[in-house]
């Protein structure tokens, strides 16, 4: 003891190295790999999928019109889900989603199609990554 405080001395002898660690990490940060792996265009399908299933039907035009593009920029890798609906400016997915005002002055609530819809494929793909990750 030396003023008050308790000193203890930790001794560590360790063998080996880090470099099953560092090829993990590396190997991690490959986005291509991971892509490849996670088979990212299939995700994206499904996503397609789950949303023509969850879209309100009129017409069945919204439905149909679901799309998705996927972008690899600067080693970070997102996916676009695009609906190509639009009537005099105005994207009808959308206004599905959160509502419209109407001619009137009346207001259109909106349901809540695209999150439920998509939870699954979110929790899917946390999981797909995760895997993927840790096989490497």
């Amino acid at each position: 003891m030396r003023n008050g405080v308790i000193i203890v001395n930790v001794k560590i002898n360790h063998k080996g190295s880090f470099d099953k660690t560092m090829n993990f990490l590396n190997n991690a940060k490959d986005t291509k790999r991971l892509m490849q792996m996670m088979r990212i265009s299939s995700i994206a399908d499904q996503g397609v999928k789950a949303l023509e299933k969850s879209t309100p039907v009129d017409t069945g035009k919204t439905a149909a019109s679901w799309g998705y593009e996927i972008e690899d920029k600067n080693g970070k890798v997102s996916i676009y889900w695009t609906n190509s609906n639009v009537q005099k400016g105005v994207n009808i997915a959308i206004i599905l989603q959160y509502g419209h005002g109407t001619k009137n002055g009346g207001y259109v609530e909106g349901r809540d199609y695209i999150n439920d819809a998509m939870k699954p494929i979110f929790d899917k793909m946390a999981n797909d990554m995760w895997k993927a990750v840790v096989s490497l």
